[in-house]
């Protein structure tokens, strides 16, 4: 049976290896924010309240965000993932459901993905249900350790593991679903570990502990998982978005000469029996009208392009 639902998105962050005074969940792939594409997948899931983190650049991320319906929870001390949902904790006062956590800088998980992590939870009535994935190079993440019958027994952040667990390959990306009990059972995380922080995957212990189950959901395309830590690895999420993006348009109709020379934001639209020539960039709001032919080496944005507008290569058009 289905049971209401909340969700959580970390993004209290800054992203020092980004290098940037943006905060690292602000930064932008395919045109919209890497914290807005994980709102917008979690919408989907129809959730009754959607809280954001927040910390470093406070008030960017609320101007930002306005026009999206989600709360904002200040986390004042970044003192780790387990302390970042406590936090809310306040937020969700009154709400008896199941909580899914999602990291406000991974913004490649499908929809399908996450509602097979719902289905999971609601049909096995585990305590908690988290995604896990295999990495060739599982360097950074978690590796989660099973026990004899093969169930998740706990997960060993890196800095922690041994040279034994270090070389396991099955990881845990930090996507969960919780509980209704999950800020009494959050109450028991502590700090005892190499960073002095508080982790959210002491959870699967005290889950454990309290004869609660923990269901694995393995994510077969690690791409989904993938979070950003880097401009390289924003580059790398930012190809993926936008070969998502053309590969929906030409699905509904959409000609593409040289698809992978063209950039289309995922804010724009494109009607069917639309025509785009190689070496164009469509941005921001831009409406292309059925019957329209985009000649080449042309940047579009934010205007409303019908059969009536003339359009000349090498050029730049600006709503």
């Amino acid at each position: 049976m289905s049971k209401p639902l909340a969700v959580v998105i970390l993004a209290a962050g800054m992203g020092t290896r980004m290098k940037s005074k943006l905060p690292k969940p602000l930064h932008q792939a395919a045109g919209r924010s890497l914290v807005e594409h994980v709102i917008r997948a979690s919408q989907k899931l129809e959730p009754e309240r959607i809280v954001v983190i927040i910390g470093h650049g406070a008030d960017m991320a609320r101007e930002k965000l306005s026009h999206l319906p989600v709360d904002f929870v200040l986390q004042t001390e970044q003192l780790g993932t387990g302390h970042a949902l406590l936090s809310c904790q306040e937020a969700l006062s009154g709400f008896s459901g199941n909580v899914m956590v999602l990291n406000g800088d991974g913004p490649l998980l499908r929809n399908e993905t996450l509602s097979g992590l719902v289905n999971t939870q609601n049909d096995t009535n585990a305590g908690m249900s988290m995604l896990i994935c295999n990495m060739e190079d599982p360097f950074g993440y978690g590796r989660i350790i099973r026990n004899e019958a093969g169930s998740v027994a706990k997960i060993v952040e890196q800095k922690d593991a041994s040279d034994e667990e270090r070389a396991i390959t099955e990881v845990n990306p930090g996507i969960y679903i919780f509980d209704h009990t999950v800020f009494e059972m959050g109450q028991q995380i502590n700090n005892d570990n190499a960073s002095g922080e508080y982790y959210i995957t002491d959870l699967v212990d005290i889950y454990i502990r309290a004869g609660k189950s923990v269901q694995p959901v393995l994510v077969e395309d690690t791409n989904e998982v993938l979070g950003v830590n880097d401009r390289r690895q924003l580059a790398d999420v930012d190809a993926i978005l936008r070969a998502r993006v053309r590969d929906g348009w030409m699905v509904s109709g959409v000609t593409m000469v040289d698809p992978e020379s063209i950039y289309i934001d995922d804010t724009a639209t494109v009607e069917n029996d639309v025509v785009i020539n190689a070496n164009v960039w469509i941005k921001g709001s831009t409406v292309i009208r059925s019957g329209v032919e985009i000649p080449p080496n042309v940047v579009l944005e934010n205007v409303d392009v019908g059969l009536d507008m003339q359009l000349e290569p090498f050029s730049t058009y600006k709503g």
